[in-house]
């Protein structure tokens, strides 16, 4: 008779984190504040506060926005502020920056809100491949959370992982 075969991972109390399952649920959409400014570069208030004005805002409702400026226009700072103000009443979220910004900002509210009680005093393993772009900032932010709590932490995947922290 042949020896079984035992799946030694699952049977174990480790906790595998798969920290794309923080990734923001939602779209994030970049908005460049020159396509309202004078080619540009030139902020004429009258025209701007029109613009903004008259802006179709509901297209951005529940997305998570990354406001910006991509050209070298020195803006006041009412000028983002304005847009904010329009953009607060549909938008999740806004953040000054650009996509990776927003990515970086969302992922750190996700692992500052996260209930840690499911890892306290288990081994963790962060899942490293992920079908997402996660940011380098997240990990970091995530290792720093988990480590007070955990037995033990690792990164990878449970047939190859690298051994970060033993309590």
């Amino acid at each position: 008779m042949k020896d079984e075969i035992v799946n030694k991972v699952a049977q174990s109390a480790l906790v595998t984190f798969d920290i794309e399952e923080l990734y923001p649920k939602g779209v994030l959409l970049e908005i460049d504040l020159s396509q309202w400014l004078d080619q540009g570069f030139i902020l004429r208030e009258k025209e701007f506060r029109t613009t903004i004005k008259n802006h179709e805002w509901n297209q951005y409702r529940g997305n998570y926005i990354a406001m910006n400026c991509k050209t070298d226009a020195i803006l006041p700072a009412w000028a983002s502020l304005l847009v904010t103000v329009q953009l607060s009443q549909v938008a999740e979220q806004i953040v000054w920056g650009s996509i990776k910004d927003l990515e970086k900002h969302l992922f750190s509210q996700a692992i500052t809100n996260l209930d840690l009680t499911p890892f306290e005093g288990k081994p963790i393993i962060v899942k490293g491949c992920s079908g997402k772009e996660v940011p380098e900032a997240a990990f970091v932010q995530l290792i720093q959370k988990l480590q007070p709590v955990a037995k033990s932490l690792f990164y990878g995947e449970a047939c190859s992982s690298v051994p970060l922290y033993k309590s």
